[in-house]
């Protein structure tokens, strides 16, 4: 694996315009106020430009609508977006994964039944139940459980501690972090007839996720009452996300951390939730519209619209009330 390189190389790989030169080798990003100068940085908002001046790093990845001056021994690649092409110099010098010394580790258990594709890892203490199918190069960390009739898709990374409960059908190139729950019962429950408890519904269904879906640490998808719960291809997951039983999610949505869809919530395409935002059960959000951060969904929200508040509506008009009440408290 290379570990320097010359800014020119970078800008082979980012087909960005090169102003100013430095001689200094770069062995890695930072960003601005951390960076030394054998790193590269970058500036993706005006906002930051005038910690250039002050920063140490010896080269920058700079949008190329924002206007600052390399100075002595120090190089600008202007690029359309920096945010993108700060990812492929991430990739650059991304560390390798955990290296396994076998990769069917002793001491899993893996029923007779289980169809292993090439080049799976199965790391230590993982469990992998009757009937289970893993696709090509599927690799499963230590610890973690596949119950049975599970079908997992090629190049899938499975991290520690990832429970993938029975039936559930997992697309190829996905990524499930830490502590995932996948196919856990729903949530429900009903009063029973005395009036004196609660009568546990079953839940019989399954959870479907498409391709290059990635979900992070210590989130839940729920089984369906009946029928699935489905993640389309492309989705986005954070760390700490609820996703309850029956819901749906179309292609490329993002949820961030603290989110939740209650039961038999749908997501059109591209939709983006935000932190903490919380979404009422049977609830559509059509495609390419965006919740705000802490927001509360109680009712349909329309392609491509943006609300924000608790409950949630227009974030145009939220904005407004906002700034009305603030005018009222300063009365």
């Amino acid at each position: 694996m290379k570990t320097s390189y010359t800014v020119n190389e970078l800008n082979d790989i980012l087909k960005g315009e090169i102003i100013g030169h430095t001689t200094q080798l770069i062995e890695g990003p930072e960003q601005l106020k951390k960076a030394k100068n054998n790193q590269i940085t970058f500036i993706g908002s005006v906002k930051y430009v005038k910690l250039w001046a002050t920063s140490e790093a010896c080269a920058a990845v700079v949008t190329d609508n924002i206007t600052v001056e390399p100075g002595e021994n120090r190089a600008i690649i202007k690029v359309k977006n920096a945010d993108l092409a700060m990812a492929k110099i991430l990739e650059l010098f991304n560390p390798p994964s955990p290296v396994f010394d076998e990769d069917l580790h002793p001491t899993a258990v893996i029923h007779d039944t289980v169809k292993l594709g090439n080049g799976c890892i199965v790391g230590a203490n993982c469990y992998i139940g009757k009937n289970v199918v893993l696709g090509n190069n599927v690799v499963l960390y230590p610890n973690v459980c596949v119950f049975d009739d599970t079908i997992i898709g090629d190049n899938t990374v499975v991290w520690s501690g990832t429970v993938i409960r029975e039936r559930c059908i997992i697309g190829s190139h996905c990524i499930f972090h830490t502590n995932v729950s996948i196919g856990a019962d729903g949530f429900g429950y009903r009063p029973s007839d005395d009036g004196r408890g609660l009568m546990k519904i079953p839940q019989i269904g399954n959870v479907i996720i498409g391709d290059h879906v990635e979900i992070g640490a210590n989130s839940c998808v729920d089984r369906a009452k009946f029928s699935a719960t489905i993640i389309g291809d492309g989705c986005k997951i954070d760390n700490l996300v609820q996703i309850a039983h029956n819901s749906i999610m179309g292609r490329s949505c993002i949820m961030a951390g603290h989110s939740g869809l209650a039961g038999s919530v749908t997501l059109g395409d591209g939709v983006i939730i935000g932190g903490s935002a919380s979404i009422k059960d049977h609830t559509t959000i059509h495609s390419g519209a965006t919740v705000g951060a802490g927001s509360g969904v109680v009712g349909d929200v329309a392609a491509g619209a943006t609300v924000l508040g608790y409950p949630a509506q227009d974030s145009r008009d939220m904005l407004k009330q906002w700034v009305a009440l603030r005018r009222l408290t300063k009365k």
